[in-house]
């Protein structure tokens, strides 16, 4: 029997429909997940555990930016870390967390391949042409986000976070479900954060958004940005400029992308 296009579908049949591409997408979480539960030492000691390691890489750099600067801060997280558990179930449930958590970044590509299999029959031809690349685009911005919450956010968070200290009488010894949460928390958000021109991008197209606001309110955009990079880093001047660039070069991305989609939109009318 031959299939019926989507615009044709019942609402029962969407549902159906729906309802499998969810089942592939959590299977596809499930694979992923139980690849990052065996490979354990990989998954805490490769990459969960290295932010706060004299020997990453960015601890690393900016040690040397310091002895060249003569600015000794610069080097970070010089000290072992250490964690604590005090639940006795507590190192297996960071386990379970940190693995489904591994599961949904690795078969992200794949779920919004689902999602776009999903709605991309109900958009039209046209909209479908401007649509071409999304998953690239998103998976990339996506995985670029990821990389510098890891890299540049994380040893910073770690190092200021580890070593603050109200009284010498307290000392620092956080426990792994805090440890894990912090950076699971700080590498997502960074992967979220940088999906900015996408959705600067959906907004252009459908009007919300214009060319001509956005420019308008660069500067309050400027504040909320550097607020954002005030609370996700350390309150230092170093920290938070490192954080702001990238999201106001992604503003500023966002800001031409609104206006290609304008002058689009603008030469779709004179044409039609």
């Amino acid at each position: 029997m031959e299939q019926k296009p989507k615009g044709e579908m019942t609402f029962l049949e969407h549902l159906e429909e729906l309802r499998w591409h969810i089942i592939r997408s959590v299977l596809a979480i499930t694979i992923f997940g139980i690849l990052a539960f065996v490979f354990k030492e990989i998954l805490f000691d490769g990459i969960l555990m290295a932010p706060g390691e004299k020997s990453f890489w960015t601890n690393r750099m900016l040690c040397l930016l310091g002895q060249k600067l003569e600015i000794a801060k610069l080097c970070i997280n010089t000290n072992p870390l250490v964690l604590q558990n005090t639940a006795v179930s507590g190192q297996f449930s960071a386990h379970i967390k940190i693995s489904i958590i591994a599961g949904m970044v690795m078969s992200f590509p794949y779920i919004f391949w689902e999602f776009w299999r999903f709605i991309g029959p109900a958009l039209h031809e046209n909209e479908r042409r401007h649509a071409n690349g999304a998953i690239f685009y998103i998976t990339f911005l996506f995985v670029l986000g990821l990389m510098f919450g890891y890299y540049l956010i994380t040893p910073l968070s770690i190092n200021f976070l580890y070593n603050y200290q109200v009284s010498e009488i307290v000392k620092n010894i956080p426990t792994l479900s805090s440890y894990v949460s912090l950076i699971t928390s700080i590498v997502l958000a960074s992967g979220i954060l940088f999906e900015l021109p996408v959705l600067i991008y959906f907004l252009s197209r459908i009007g919300i958004v214009t060319p001509a606001f956005l420019s308008k309110y660069r500067k309050h955009a400027i504040i909320v940005i550097l607020l954002v990079a005030g609370i996700i880093t350390p309150p230092d001047i170093f920290s938070q400029i490192m954080v702001s660039l990238p999201l106001l070069v992604l503003y500023e991305i966002s800001i031409l992308l609104s206006r290609r989609v304008e002058k689009r939109r603008n030469a779709e009318f004179v044409a039609g």
